[in-house]
């Protein structure tokens, strides 16, 4: 390896968001160095949806399972199913999938190293020079290379972020922790269905989120999170698996990390830094979907980044930000007022499982979820559901 190596892009972070920014820049026959820290999995429940499946053409040999319904538990123990009539949700396990991602990134071209960010600094002309301690926990020994652009796809805590736009600041964001089990064999545990994610909604198991059962086909992704300082994770894991009568199951790994609430304000740093995926805060809020967002992020900058590249406008970077938030910013802000008023107590957790009864609920809920779209053509239908939110709210009907 030279003593400095030249890239026309380098990619910090070879999760979802980087890894697909990295494969579709090399594919465009672009120089890409793509970094990463090997040997850690971000907790994650793993669903994707069939526009990431077709979008980004994912092979079914990667679905470890297919969830066709969803099983929402109210804090009083009460139930309701969702089923999704005609789909799916895919579910793939994070080490294999993001593993897959690289890989197809170093077929198009993207050279990989495993090693840690450090620093970026500046040579005389102004380039990107990034510093990198080799490894998977970063060694002794450092490597430099030059780039053109700088993508940042590093995480919630992103280093990129901090060092080339100082004054961004990070969003808020909630700290998840979950844990893989192995799968119940049939007939162990009554309520387990392999095709069936259970989603629980009680206080004590998140405060102000949510806690999980996604089934992964030998394995389970069991967890919760919360943006509590001080909350209990593992306890909360601990009774989620003694509710959903896997306590019992051998432990596989278990993993935490941040996961932001909402998108930064400024991705880029006008010149040659971009954000993407986590580091940028693309995660839906109430649900905490971050993968397809993440890979959307990442097709977006690379097609604006290859506009710098044969342009030399940088302000094509600031492009990314403003494309991804016509396209689903209105998603993720009624999400983030759904969480903020149905997540606050155990009274409003109750009311909502009990709206997610009714069959517009559940059409909507799905299609839109799958689509990745909001659902525009049944308005007769968006009056109704209005409507009920107002009873419940008035709590002229009961839970």
């Amino acid at each position: 390896m030279s003593a400095c190596e030249r890239y026309d892009v380098a990619v910090v972070g070879g999760g979802p968001a980087g890894a697909t920014a990295a494969a579709d820049l090399a594919q465009r026959g672009h120089s890409v160095l793509l970094l990463d820290r090997a040997g850690r999995t971000k907790p994650c429940g793993g669903a994707i949806p069939p526009r990431l499946i077709r979008d980004f053409e994912i092979p079914a040999a990667l679905l470890v399972a297919k969830a066709t319904s969803a099983c929402m538990v109210s804090p009083s123990g009460r139930s309701v199913d969702m089923p999704i009539n005609g789909g799916y949700v895919g579910m793939v396990d994070r080490d294999v999938f993001d593993e897959w991602l690289r890989t197809r990134a170093a077929d198009a071209g993207a050279i990989r190293r495993t090693g840690v960010f450090e620093r970026l600094s500046r040579d005389d002309d102004g380039t990107a020079v990034i510093h990198y301690r080799h490894g998977s926990t970063g060694g002794d020994e450092t490597a430099v290379a030059r780039a053109r652009v700088l993508i940042g796809a590093d995480g919630a805590n992103s280093a990129v972020a901090r060092q080339a736009m100082p004054g961004s600041k990070r969003p808020p964001f909630v700290f998840a922790y979950h844990e893989i089990v192995r799968s119940p064999t049939a007939g162990i545990v009554s309520d387990f269905d392999g095709a069936r994610c259970h989603i629980y909604y009680r206080g004590s198991l998140s405060p102000d989120f949510y806690a999980w059962v996604f089934p992964h086909g030998d394995t389970v992704s069991i967890g919760t999170g919360s943006a509590q300082k001080g909350f209990a994770l593992r306890g909360a894991v601990a009774a989620v698996r003694a509710v959903a009568g896997l306590q019992g199951m051998e432990t596989v790994r278990c993993e935490g990390a941040p996961i932001p609430l909402r998108p930064r304000r400024r991705w880029d740093n006008g010149r040659d830094v971009l954000v993407i995926g986590d580091a940028a805060g693309t995660v839906a809020p109430a649900s905490g979907e971050g993968i397809y967002y993440a890979m959307a992020g990442g097709r977006l900058a690379a097609e604006a980044i290859d506009t710098v590249i044969r342009t030399g406008d940088a302000r094509a970077l600031a492009t990314v930000r403003k494309r991804f938030m016509t396209a689903h910013g209105r998603v993720f802000w009624i999400l983030g007022l759904l969480q903020r008023f149905w997540y606050a107590n155990d009274r409003r957790r109750e009311q909502f499982v009990s709206i997610c009864r009714d069959p517009d609920v559940q059409h909507l809920t799905w299609e839109a979820y799958m689509n990745k779209e909001l659902v525009r053509a049944r308005p007769l239908a968006h009056l109704r559901i209005m409507f009920k939110d107002l009873a419940h709210l008035l709590r002229l009907v009961s839970p």
